[in-house]
């Protein structure tokens, strides 16, 4: 896997960097970067790294998990440190833009990590959370090295005077710019420009170069260096395992239940809908049989969001429910679709956020396009890590798959990318039966106290509030003695999988998911490749056929 290099039309050669030492960094840098387990710069890495020192403009397009935020963020940091003895006072001299909140965290939390060697030098504030501008100003006051924060974000703190960057801004990265329009911030994004200096170095990271991505590069890039790497957009068949289960609307709820409960599915897990109501539903189904999941959707306040990640990512859950309905629509139709329901259009589920240590993507709803599935499928088999990717296909769903198809196979150069689960559905009749009842409980009401429910439970947990609740204690106990909700009845014994509903096939190997499975966390969140363990759980593949038993016979 090499990468290509482009500016002004011709093809130049780089020297292989094959240790984090040979680029010439800071000892400090390097420290960091043995704290966190790196032993070796990623292909995205070992290319932009150098470009980005000598100060280039770059245009990096990567696959999601290649390492782009530590493949600009070293040389930033880098670039401050050797600054800063020549400044004579504290000047703001970076500004990252993405189009969410969560990824703006989740670059905040890089950079920290990356400083913790130089963080009275190199000191960084994340702008994203709704907080009241003027809670962020005494921060933004103290002139931090970085800023980091969505594009209307940081507009209201610049039209507040907040910040000032007309003389001080030295360079200017914009992450998942192929978001950037799609996401309504064209507007800001162009004002923003409007209190940049006319000279600073920039570069612009995205998992694909779209029609958006040029418009932001003429806009933002000058005589940039084009970085492709020569891969296709997700990791290699032996990395990552496609395949595709047929089955109809009616039947999917019971064909997931049994897989999980039948432990055929192991390894953390993100299951992929289309739609919000669909996340709270599926939720709901699942809590019937004992299987605790968490959510994650645009409508959440981003605190909720933030949470429902970082559970995810430190084990609390090992099922994530992800409804990405943003990334699936057309840009045009996000501004002029109407809804009852208040969408934060910083959100991203599918695209940006680093969940780590995902064994298995499952698309319950098949994505509406070829970037949804690309964007979905890429949060595992991240780093040099295995993983698997399991759709459920309906008729209806078919000619999305085939287009998935189609559009993929080039690049891996095979005819057939989806391998077919073998999965008989007349073999699990009894959790066919159980599931039919337990699906058709969760009714819209359900779904709808649910939201109600988890609406409350952020009020409680919100800091805002503390103070107000310790004044006013009789609020606080008339809110948690509110009325009981109807959510859906628990039913303890449908926790248990009786033996007579196990398929004999599969009796011997029930106990395999009862294990606690062991995850490599020795990969970071800025897709940097670390030491692999030698017991790594994901050796094998995470997700077994049900035919598997049967193979013996041949």
């Amino acid at each position: 896997m090499d990468s290509d290099i482009e500016i002004e039309g011709e093809n130049i050669e780089q020297d292989k960097i094959k240790h984090f030492h040979e680029f010439g960094l800071d000892d400090r840098i390097l420290k960091a970067i043995a704290k966190l387990g790196w032993i070796e710069p990623t292909v995205i890495q070992e290319s932009t790294i150098p470009l980005l020192i000598e100060g280039k403009d770059v245009l990096i397009r990567a696959r999601t998990g290649s390492g782009k935020t530590a493949a600009f963020a070293i040389p930033l940091i880098q670039k401050i440190l050797s600054t800063k003895s020549q400044q004579s006072h504290q000047e703001t001299k970076a500004l990252i833009l993405a189009p969410s909140k969560e990824l703006c965290k989740q670059i905040y939390q890089v950079f920290i990590d990356l400083t913790i060697k130089c963080s009275r030098e190199v000191r960084s504030v994340d702008v994203s959370p709704q907080a009241d501008l003027n809670t962020q100003k005494p921060l933004l006051a103290e002139k931090p090295d970085i800023v980091i924060g969505t594009p209307s974000r940081v507009l209201q703190h610049l039209k507040a005077g907040n910040i000032k960057l007309k003389k001080s801004l030295e360079t200017l990265i914009i992450d998942e710019a192929d978001l950037m329009f799609s996401f309504g911030y064209e507007e800001d994004v162009k004002a923003v420009l409007g209190y940049l200096p006319t000279v600073y170095q920039a570069a612009l990271a995205s998992a694909t170069l779209s029609e958006d991505v040029l418009s932001l590069k003429k806009l933002v890039l000058h005589n940039p260096a084009v970085l492709k790497l020569e891969e296709p957009p997700l990791a290699p068949p032996s990395q990552l395992a496609h395949y595709s289960l047929a089955a109809e609307e009616n039947n999917k709820a019971a064909i997931l239940y049994a897989l999980l409960k039948l432990h055929l599915i192991r390894g953390k897990s993100i299951i992929f809908v289309n739609t919000v109501d669909r996340c709270y539903k599926l939720k709901l189904f699942l809590e019937q049989f004992g299987i605790p999941t968490c959510v994650l959707n645009s409508e959440l306040p981003a605190s909720s969001r933030c949470r429902a990640v970082t559970q995810f990512n430190v084990g609390t859950y090992d099922i994530i429910i992800a409804s990405d309905e943003k990334a699936l629509e057309e840009p045009h139709l996000i501004k002029d679709k109407k809804t009852k329901r208040k969408k934060d259009k910083e959100s991203g589920v599918a695209r940006g956020i680093d969940f780590q240590y995902v064994s298995n993507v499952i698309n319950f709803d098949f994505p509406l396009d070829v970037n949804s599935y690309i964007h979905r499928v890429g949060r595992t088999a991240r780093g040099k890590n295995q993983g698997t990717a399991l759709s459920f296909v309906s008729v209806r769903e078919r000619p999305l798959l085939d287009e998935v198809e189609n559009q993929l196979k080039d690049s891996y150069g095979r005819e057939h990318l989806f391998k077919t689960y073998q999965f008989k559905l007349e073999e699990v009749e009894g959790f066919r039966y159980r599931a039919r009842d337990a699906w058709k409980a969760v009714t819209r009401i359900a779904v709808r106290e649910a939201r109600l429910k988890e609406i409350k439970q952020e009020v409680l947990n919100c800091n805002k509030l503390k103070s107000y609740f310790e004044d006013n204690p009789r609020d606080l106990q008339s809110l948690r003695q509110d009325k009981a909700l109807h959510t859906v009845k628990i039913q303890p014994h449908l926790r248990d999988v009786p033996d007579y509903i196990v398929p004999p096939s599969l009796k011997r190997l029930i106990g395999l998911g009862k294990r606690k499975r062991k995850f490599n966390r020795e990969i970071s969140t800025s897709g940097a490749t670390a030491t692999k363990s030698k017991h790594d759980a994901r050796a094998s593949n995470p997700l077994i056929s049900l035919s598997i038993p049967n193979k013996k016979k041949k």
